[in-house]
């Protein structure tokens, strides 16, 4: 879908500010709250992502040691437990007070560079009743796919970057993950305020069917 409106419309948040960044440092995940199994969905989810924007993932961040954090709790109250989180989320008390307000199931915090790129994503899940009706497969690539770039706070409101095939595949949708891949073009800036930014991007997408393949992971 290369409608430059639409494009627009993936980074506009719901006050009318357009704001488009991207990582500017390889990805280094640690998944916290899940057992060996659940922290492989999660990686595998990531690194998927992670390819079709061609971005590196690694084991440490050398500045951060961890950059792409998730963390999945029962309660949003066993925040209170993660070692330094509180470090990473000043104001984690009030969020915590507000999500459970709110009755909230996922939140997600991005740290940036001096530049404006992505240098942290901590991703907040409650596993409620709503979130497990999803597999772990889609939430592990729904959730990576979300976390690499700033997409609007209106974006997937109205529909899903993931698509369930037939015979159990989970993937992004192909427009989903060419704006991906064009939006890591090396070409482009990493951040951008700019609406017309959208117009660079819609002029470099191009959906085909041979996109799907390598977006594609076994839902279960």
């Amino acid at each position: 879908m290369s409608d430059p409106a639409w494009v627009e419309s993936q980074f506009t948040r719901r006050d009318g500010a357009f704001r488009f960044a991207r990582w500017g440092r390889a990805l280094a995940p640690v998944i916290v709250g899940t057992n060996d199994e659940g922290c492989k969905i999660f990686e595998d989810g990531i690194r998927t992502a992670a390819r079709i924007a061609q971005l590196p993932v690694q084991e440490i961040d050398p500045e951060l040691g961890a950059n792409f954090l998730v963390f999945l709790v029962n309660d949003w109250s066993e925040l209170f437990e993660a070692p330094n989180l509180i470090k990473l989320i000043p104001n984690l008390h009030d969020l915590i007070e507000t999500l459970t307000e709110h009755e909230a199931n996922q939140y997600r915090v991005f740290g940036f560079e001096n530049d404006g790129a992505i240098r942290l994503c901590i991703t907040l899940l409650r596993y409620d009743k709503e979130l497990q009706k999803v597999s772990a497969q889609t939430l592990a690539l729904g959730q990576a796919f979300q976390g690499l770039l700033l997409w609007s706070d209106a974006a997937f409101m109205e529909e899903s970057p993931l698509a369930i095939t037939d015979d159990g595949l989970c993937l992004l949708k192909p427009a989903y993950a060419d704006l991906l891949r064009c939006a890591y073009d090396p070409v482009l800036p990493k951040t951008s305020n700019d609406p017309a930014f959208a117009l660079r991007l819609a002029a470099r997408l191009t959906v085909t069917e041979t996109d799907a393949p390598e977006t594609e992971s076994r839902d279960a």
